[in-house]
């Protein structure tokens, strides 16, 4: 059966509607016309428990065992990081997260696949720097990646850093693909947003687009934004989503389960005007790519 639902101004398509929205945005995505911006859930669709944390509560967790957090912020990856930061310093918390994020992530079927296409920009919104590898599993020579980094190690106006695929740190941040990853990543110098100090002077001049670098600002106008394997059940995520997709033309849509979503979740995505495909994320992954089948991890 055919479904549009709409609840307010939220739009979510499902059946044959949301195989159609699927088809245009691969179109979209080959044509460079809309902007992937991936989170912590593409890791751990249609694949074994992925060897390192895939959600936010995961890496509190984590935290968590190493250092016992008060039960009023246990799950609360920011809090949690912060109460390491204060009571056993900014240096073990790198250490921590670090060691968290230490092994190496195959990347999916569907992050290799972006990986070849001509896109101008990618959103990589978690720590485990899959894309990165997908990138550099390519032999591309034109990408380069620009990390989100803490205030707490930098003298001076720093917001972000630029790598070449190598792990150079460069001074220039125009590639005909720029992988932007605005909390930082595992790879290849270990920076990290994670903590709730780290996001003050962060979230007091994000609405002004300070700490967002010029070439995503400039690349974003004429684009559109495909959400995969995100969640916006936070205000921190929410916040990022929405400044990082100001001022850029649409359209925007995201592959969710319909069922599960929260309250602030629907609010912000009818807001944002992002269409929900009410679809499983390796359900959407095999149609994109073609398969037939559901699709996950890449082959080792």
């Amino acid at each position: 059966m055919n479904t549009i639902l709409t609840s307010g101004h939220l739009v979510i398509v499902r059946d044959s509607f949301a195989d159609k929205l699927l088809d245009l945005a691969k179109a979209a995505l080959a044509a460079d016309e809309v902007i992937p911006y991936l989170g912590p859930g593409l890791l751990g669709f249609n694949c074994a428990e992925p060897p390192v944390p895939h959600t936010p509560e995961v890496v509190a967790a984590a935290l968590n065992a190493r250092a016992p957090a008060p039960s009023r912020i246990r799950t609360n990856m920011w809090s949690v990081a912060q109460f390491i930061e204060q009571r056993r310093h900014r240096r073990t918390l790198q250490a921590w997260m670090t060691e968290i994020f230490a092994a190496p992530v195959r990347p999916t079927l569907l992050h290799a696949w972006l990986a070849r296409l001509p896109l101008s920009l990618i959103i990589d919104s978690w720590y485990d720097s899959a894309m990165r590898t997908a990138l550099v599993e390519t032999g591309r020579t034109d990408v380069v990646e620009i990390q989100g980094v803490t205030r707490a190690n930098e003298i001076g106006n720093i917001w972000t850093k630029t790598y070449d695929l190598s792990g150079r740190e460069l001074d220039r941040s125009g590639a005909k693909t720029v992988l932007y990853t605005p909390h930082g990543s595992s790879r290849p110098s270990q920076n990290f947003l994670v903590a709730d100090s780290d996001y003050v002077e962060v979230l007091t001049e994000i609405d002004i687009q300070t700490p967002i670098p010029d070439v995503v600002k400039e690349r974003r106008i004429t684009r559109g934004f495909f959400f995969v394997g995100c969640r916006f059940n936070d205000q921190m995520l929410r916040t990022y989503a929405r400044q990082i997709m100001k001022r850029s033309r649409g359209p925007y849509c995201t592959v969710m389960d319909a069922e599960t979503l929260t309250r602030n979740e629907a609010r912000f995505l009818a807001a944002s005007g992002i269409t929900v495909i009410d679809m499983p994320l390796s359900q959407a992954a095999a149609r994109l790519l073609g398969t037939g089948k559901a699709a996950g991890c890449g082959q080792d």
